[in-house]
């Protein structure tokens, strides 16, 4: 029955609709982040997104409010440091090579675990046709040869880590619901304050930066990943890994307004690839949707 379909498609369509609007803040975050860099270094950037976004979300939704009887503290503290080593090592990477190619580097993080849960042969078309996008988002001529050996192994290293924040975030979420977002920040920040004053020092305390400071808190922490969390809660661990495919156009669509960073032909073929896959994995996935989000 129509209204019947339209009923069970509901859960997805908000999946899949947030989690695009997480993406968008996240790259747009990215842009402010990487014009802080010289004031206050990677180190100094990943505090302020971590530190102040922790502030904004236990305002917002007070965890300490709702009492649970029991919780996975392991997958919880997991989630958190996750979240703040995949920040650091990210913003790392963005000091050293373009955001397009950093984001494009991170996702071999999401799309080796969309791979690992596979289990139709179709799932492994959209991962290669994915795989074959992000390689055709790289600039022309810049390989690993012209690239910041060390920020490409950064880059690699938050790939690892968002993976780990997909599967840590799961369980957390179970458990936890939207709170475990701000727990999880708050114990990424307690990971990332020390080494960004240890870094930046007073520069890290000046009121100018204060605007942009927020401004790369709530686009970049309290929105996305409060956002994320509603999404992984309601997708499979193999869906959700793959939608995240558009991580990379997003980040080139971000350089490319906020950081002068023009897309050639062949890159913009890659935007289309990777968007079809996406769309190609949404409509596999169509009575797959995980249990609605605990509140």
């Amino acid at each position: 029955m129509p209204s019947s379909r339209a009923t069970s498609l509901a859960p997805l369509l908000l999946a899949v609709g947030v989690l695009l609007i997480a993406m968008a803040s996240y790259q747009c975050g990215a842009a402010i982040a990487k014009h802080l860099f010289p004031a206050v270094g990677a180190q100094g950037a990943t505090a302020y997104r971590l530190g102040l976004g922790a502030l904004v979300l236990l305002v917002l939704r007070r965890p300490w409010r709702m009492r649970r009887e029991s919780g996975d503290w392991r997958a919880l503290w997991g989630y958190g440091l996750s979240i703040g080593v995949m920040n650091l090592v990210f913003y790392l990477a963005l000091n050293r090579i373009p955001l397009g190619i950093a984001v494009a580097l991170e996702f071999t993080g999401p799309l080796a675990l969309a791979l690992f849960h596979s289990r139709r042969w179709v799932d492994v078309v959209w991962v290669a046709l994915v795989a074959i996008g992000l390689v055709l988002l790289m600039p022309p001529g810049s390989t690993t040869t012209h690239l910041d050996p060390i920020g490409v192994v950064y880059a690699l290293s938050a790939g690892v880590c968002w993976a780990l924040y997909i599967v840590l975030g799961k369980k957390a979420g179970a458990k936890y619901g939207t709170d475990a977002v701000a727990w999880g920040t708050s114990i990424a920040a307690l990971f990332a304050m020390p080494i960004g004053i240890a870094h930046a020092g007073q520069a890290l305390f000046s009121l100018p930066l204060l605007p942009l400071a927020l401004g790369l808190a709530i686009l970049s922490s309290a929105l996305p990943f409060t956002l994320e969390m509603i999404a992984m809660t309601r997708l499979p661990a193999r869906t959700f890994g793959t939608l995240l495919s558009l991580e990379p156009a997003f980040a080139a669509m971000a350089g490319m307004i906020f950081l002068n960073e023009h897309l050639s032909t062949l890159q913009w073929s890659a935007i289309v690839a990777i968007i079809v896959a996406s769309a190609g994995t949404v409509l596999s996935a169509r009575q797959v949707v995980a249990e609605p989000l605990m509140t």
